[in-house]
């Protein structure tokens, strides 16, 4: 479909994972950089705002839809060039991203291998700085090609201008809706040994590998940890039906922490879960030591010792019965739906603990909506 011709009341539910949401008030799909030049100037040029969709794989779209133009980044193809020791490997930002992983992994190529399995595009992953067991994309991006909607053209920012932190980047934060993705980089290692640092993916391959794994043993691997907890999507699985993980992993303090460890040693009991110690006198709260001091802490267990176990139903949403980080469209959700569930489980982890939860999805069409900013503080 040419550009100059978008398309009016496009429904969004079908182009994302959750399954829900209203219509594009008009949509195009862009495959060529000039198409999101043209797309940047006949939204402002008919006074309508414009949202970039990619793999839909992390929004919330309103049940009202988008009163605007809804613009699909279908650009492909993906090159692969020696730069040193090391080998430059680009992507249009409307490949799948696993697609890509599977492109590294099959040439042993390191770098993004613990990536395998998450749904979405590639021009999704650096405004995301999407990361898993242990790899996060801000360490392997070498170049992000971007059309700048304030300069009105072609931009080519380096990793140290996309402002990474974790989960975020200054495409989400300060320059959130500034840059459309076009094409990402990235530098990884030929022959490199794979990372193997969390304990689900270490568990799996010494159970299933015979020696030192190689990036193929631990996507298999990575693949079928992400299976057992229905985060890869599967039509024919349920529990599939959703963002992935709603929530971000909170990092806090040391202070936040220990405050955490002696409030749930105080009223834990024998029956509370968790994967690993405090320490070694204390309660068992899963946690990872991180920079500057601070902690990240599973959201999921949060959730859980929270009073939302696997499988929660309200309604026609629910958590999966495999992970409770993803809300689940049960058949039939509204966007409302899960914004209800999601506020609940933000009020009951602050109550419990005193640590507000981040939602991961991007929510589109909502505007100033209550409980959306609610999400979101």
């Amino acid at each position: 479909m040419p550009f100059d011709r978008p398309q009016e009341q496009v429904p969004l539910a079908p182009l994302t994972t959750l399954g829900l949401g209203g219509h594009a008030r008009w949509f195009a799909r862009a495959t060529r950089v000039e198409h999101v030049l043209a797309a940047h100037g006949w939204g402002p040029a008919h006074g309508l705002p414009l949202f970039v969709l990619g793999g839909g794989s992390n929004l919330v779209v309103s049940d009202d839809g988008f009163d605007g133009l809804v613009l699909q980044v279908a650009i492909t193809g993906i090159k692969a060039a020696l730069r040193g020791e090391d080998m430059l490997v680009s992507a249009g930002a409307g490949e799948a991203w696993d697609g890509l992983v599977e492109f590294a992994v099959t040439r042993g190529l390191a770098g993004i291998e613990c990536l395998s399995g998450i749904p979405g595009t590639v021009g999704g992953t650096p405004i995301q700085n999407v990361g898993a067991y242990g790899q996060e994309v801000a360490s392997v991006i070498e170049w992000v090609d971007t059309v700048d909607r304030v300069k009105q053209g072609t931009v080519r920012l380096s990793r140290s201008d996309c402002g990474f932190a974790y989960r975020t980047s200054r495409f989400k934060q300060q320059d959130a809706g500034r840059f459309i993705v076009c094409e990402v980089a990235f530098r990884l290692r030929p022959g490199a040994s794979p990372t193997v640092t969390y304990p689900d993916i270490i568990d799996y391959l010494s159970k299933h590998s015979n020696g030192s794994p190689d990036v193929r043993a631990v996507r298999e691997a990575v693949l079928n940890v992400r299976r057992r907890k229905g985060m890869v999507i599967d039509a024919a699985d349920p529990d599939t039906r959703s963002v992935g993980s709603f929530f971000m992993n909170p990092v806090v303090d040391r202070g936040t922490f220990d405050r955490i460890v002696a409030d749930f040693a105080s009223g834990a009991d024998s029956s509370a879960s968790a994967e690993a110690s405090a320490d070694k006198s204390g309660p068992r709260i899963p946690h990872y030591l991180m920079e500057n001091d601070t902690v990240k802490i599973p959201a999921a267990w949060l959730i859980e010792q929270s009073g939302f176990a696997r499988g929660h139903l309200d309604g026609r949403v629910g958590l999966s019965t495999k992970h409770p980080l993803a809300i689940v469209n049960r058949g039939g959700a509204t966007a409302r739906d899960v914004i209800r569930l999601a506020r609940s489980i933000k009020r009951a982890v602050i109550d419990r603990f005193g640590v507000a939860l981040r939602p991961e999805p991007v929510f589109v069409g909502f505007d100033d909506d209550p409980d959306v900013q609610y999400l979101r503080g």
